[in-house]
């Protein structure tokens, strides 16, 4: 099977480019506050709709600082001391999972301690929803051709013309 080579920009608007992979974002970010939402109402918490809107902005400004940040310490510090100002160039890439998975714990422990909430009840119901996010940021590494896995033989494997 051959990758489809899908562009990654699904729009673009003059000098703006709107790429699959922020949409892939924010089609995770909405979900999350939908699957939050139904949880909080099944679990009776006391949250209403902002609560949740608010917890999810939280999240989201946690996973994308935590990711970009993971990125420049993780991967490519020396260039970014020399470099500084490529810090704020997200428009050339670099996103870490692992700073994104930080970012997104410490937005929730913020957000959980600012609002005096149990941590255990409202872990329950954001774990539900984190899944979903994965899947969807994976999509957009899927359609950027990143991460593409081991190399295989295997008659379902992807092929990925100028692939690692």
């Amino acid at each position: 099977m051959t990758f489809p080579n899908i562009d990654p920009v699904f729009l673009r608007l003059g000098p703006l480019e709107f790429r699959w992979y922020g949409l892939m974002y924010i089609i995770g970010f909405i979900s999350a506050y939908f699957i939050i939402l139904s949880g909080v109402r099944r679990k009776g918490l006391s949250l209403t709709k902002d609560d949740v809107a608010d917890l999810i902005f939280t999240v989201a400004v946690g996973v994308i600082l935590g990711g970009r940040f993971g990125y420049i310490l993780f991967y490519n510090l020396a260039y970014y001391i020399a470099n500084p100002l490529k810090l704020f160039a997200v428009w050339e890439g670099g996103m870490s999972f692992h700073g994104g998975l930080i970012g997104a714990v410490l937005a929730s422990i913020f957000y959980i301690r600012r609002h005096k909430l149990r941590f255990y009840r409202l872990a329950d119901i954001g774990f539900l929803a984190a899944p979903v996010g994965l899947g969807c940021g994976r999509i957009g590494n899927f359609i950027n051709g990143e991460l593409y896995g081991r190399v295989s033989d295997v008659p379902w494997a992807m092929i990925f013309p100028g692939g690692g």
